[in-house]
């Protein structure tokens, strides 16, 4: 089928596999976005997230286990490819993870850390794509406005449960079983 004048050819997978080692790239409504690697303080709200979650969800250690949370897993969802920052599955729909480059199933619970440069494309182009696969909870973490946003899936909507800022210590869906102090996603401790 030819494109119409002017318009964009799609984009391929071997346009994300061509860029640069430094840029995170996805596919999205069949257009090719490059970021750069994230800031520190992203780096730090990430890993931070997924010690204290893997600590308790995948590995079952004063929580209840049952879950993977894989850090940036390239998800192949139909014609789109994204890398959320975090993603979690439920060990009864993903036995075991597999060795493979990218994941087709979808994930139970994503988390993207915002920063300017992504902002955009994580609330217009992926929550509407993850909310469309059926992912069942979204998180946005934003370490600037050192915010939580806690999404719930209901139909192919968002349904905002929750927002969270500053020194608070939540309990979020899907993880409400164990409290999360907000304080150590930006590197600060409770005195």
């Amino acid at each position: 089928m030819a494109s119409r004048a002017g318009a964009k050819p799609k984009a391929t997978y071997e346009d994300l596999v061509g860029l640069p080692e430094h840029l995170v790239g996805e596919i999205l409504d069949g257009e090719l976005h490059a970021s750069p690697r994230p800031s520190a303080s992203h780096a730090l709200a990430a890993s931070t997230l997924q010690s204290d979650l893997g600590t308790t969800f995948q590995r079952g250690r004063g929580g209840p286990g049952g879950w993977w949370i894989l850090s940036e897993p390239e998800l192949h969802l139909g014609e789109d490819v994204a890398v959320p920052d975090l993603a979690g599955w439920h060990r009864d729909r993903l036995p075991r993870v597999p060795d493979a480059p990218f994941l087709t199933l979808v994930p139970d619970w994503v988390c993207e850390v915002v920063s300017p440069s992504t902002e955009r494309i994580d609330r217009v182009k992926k929550l509407p794509l993850y909310a469309r696969e059926g992912v069942r909870y979204a998180w946005l973490v934003n370490p600037k406005t050192r915010t939580l946003e806690v999404f719930r899936n209901e139909g192919t909507r968002w349904v905002l449960l929750a927002s969270h800022a500053d020194d608070a210590q939540v309990r979020a869906e899907p993880f409400e079983a164990v409290e999360l102090d907000l304080l150590a996603l930006w590197g600060d401790e409770r005195t």
